[in-house]
């Protein structure tokens, strides 16, 4: 297929967990507005505004967020965060498959956390980390291939994924279990969740894998180095095989989605999207920013629309850490945003989109249903438009410009 330079192009960039709460650390100021966003500033001064990504009711995760940015009415399509993530892995559920993310985590069961309330018999179990502090792609191989030969039970699979991100498909599997996402518990106490009265397979399972990982080699290393050990699953995210209308079928357009994220890919590739490799890109801090904008920009030469996602912002959130977080915002803009606005200029026409999928607030460690900011402009507006509104959370609410049903955004954005 060979270059089409003349038809409009449409860039969808989503930095993951921007919008955030004033914080008394920056006196009064959330992340987004202390940090330097010169370009999406730019974006913003032609067109910005709210959109409910997480509808009443649903939880605020960010398949649900993402499959309504990207046209989809998550209350129609959306059956789980694990079986799009299983799409990306290449892993074919059938009808009565159900996938499970498992993430490998840090839970402390020190006597130190131990009821202080003589009453109770249950010990404190606490949740230390969500991801094992960030364990490397190599270490985790090695555990999920100790825990595929140690846990062996008819008609559960395990997967290995990236980094503390993997999945288990189950036969048949409790699909309407209740469980609950790590980073929603971190450092809480999750031992009434786990020692839950009666025999709840998705709790004996996540138990079943503490003798095999106490000791196991990888954890002895990272505990000689003072790191957080992965010393056990933690099986959330369930659902059955997805089914999405092709984005090409919905809105005349294809394209692809680029990020470090099984999520985000899975949910492209249902979609009908292209899954484009980017080396370097990680889901942390450390990602290739520019990579990605550079590859971007290299597809939307013959692609019409891109889907480009970055993690950074939200795991920093999840880490409950400022400064990366303001210091990922930065990163995005300059090396995201900044790159695909001075490359975008040389096609015909073109729309650029930036937006938040959801909060995350530092003071809270996890997701929230808050409406998000997003700006855009068309190639005109940006060339003509110079000064207005930064692009932030207040200014966003302060435009009176609101999208209730967040998967009417794409639509209004494309025509």
């Amino acid at each position: 297929m060979g270059k089409c330079k003349d038809k409009r192009k449409y860039a969808f960039l989503v930095g993951d967990g921007m919008a955030d709460y004033p914080l008394d650390e920056l006196e009064g100021r959330t992340p987004l507005e202390v940090a330097q966003t010169p370009n999406m500033d730019r974006i913003a001064a032609c067109r910005i505004g709210l959109v409910r990504t997480i509808p009443e009711g649903m939880e605020p995760g960010s398949d649900t967020a993402n499959l309504s940015l990207l046209g989809y009415d998550p209350g129609d399509y959306l059956t789980g965060r694990a079986p799009f993530e299983a799409a990306s892995m290449g892993i074919r559920l059938h009808p009565d498959q159900v996938a499970f993310r498992m993430n490998l985590v840090t839970l402390d069961q020190t006597p130190a956390h131990m009821s202080r309330d003589a009453g109770m018999s249950d010990s404190e179990i606490i949740m230390l980390s969500n991801s094992s502090g960030n364990i490397t792609n190599k270490e985790a191989e090695l555990i999920v291939e100790s825990l595929k030969k140690e846990i062996i039970i008819p008609g559960i699979e395990m997967y290995p994924g990236i980094a503390y991100r993997h999945i288990l498909v189950w036969d048949k599997g409790p699909e309407d279990a209740q469980t609950i996402p790590p980073h929603d518990v971190l450092d809480q106490n999750i031992a009434p969740y786990l020692n839950h009265a009666g025999q709840n397979p998705i709790q004996e399972l996540i138990k079943r894998s503490w003798e095999v990982l106490k000791d196991h080699a990888v954890n002895i290393e990272r505990r000689k180095k003072g790191l957080f050990e992965a010393n056990s699953i933690w099986l959330w995210g369930e659902g059955g095989a997805p089914s999405l209308p092709l984005f090409k079928d919905k809105f005349g357009l294809g394209g692809g989605v680029i990020s470090a994220v099984d999520l985000l890919k899975g949910i492209g590739l249902c979609a009908g999207l292209e899954s484009i490799y980017v080396k370097g890109a990680t889901g942390y801090i450390d990602t290739n920013y520019i990579g990605k904008a550079e590859e971007a920009l290299k597809r939307l030469e013959r692609f019409d629309f891109i889907f480009l996602h970055v993690e950074a912002p939200d795991e920093a959130s999840h880490n409950g850490s400022i400064t990366e977080k303001i210091q990922a915002i930065e990163y995005f803009d300059q090396k995201v945003v900044g790159t695909i606005l001075k490359g975008i200029t040389e096609f015909e026409d073109f729309r650029i989109i930036v937006a938040s999928d959801h909060f995350t607030p530092i003071s809270k460690r996890t997701h929230s249903s808050e409406p998000a900011p997003f700006a855009w402009a068309s190639k005109k507006e940006i060339e003509s438009v110079f000064e207005g509104p930064e692009f932030s959370e207040k200014s966003a609410k302060e435009s009176g410009v609101f999208f209730e049903k967040g998967h009417d955004l794409m639509p209004v954005f494309l025509n």
